[in-house]
């Protein structure tokens, strides 16, 4: 299992597109739905909500959001 600790927002929407790319699995983030800086990032099917791309996730937030996509660490490289 591989250890990821806090990453930014940008750099989970990075590695989420790489994840799809590998997979060939649709990803789409779209800005405009979120309140303020939050944006829906859309992985298949499936999809989670992104705070502010410059800050940080903590470790509880970035596993709810891999959950939402139906994910885990190990797929994140």
């Amino acid at each position: 299992m591989s250890y990821i600790s806090v990453m930014k927002g940008n750099e989970f929407l990075k590695k989420i597109r790489q994840c799809g790319k590998d997979r060939g699995v649709a990803v789409r983030y779209d800005g405009k739905p979120g309140k303020g800086s939050h944006g829906r990032l859309f992985y298949g099917a499936s999809f989670t909500t992104i705070k502010d791309l410059k800050k940080e996730i903590g470790t509880g937030l970035l596993n709810k959001m891999l959950k939402d996509l139906n994910l885990s660490k190990d797929d994140l490289k």
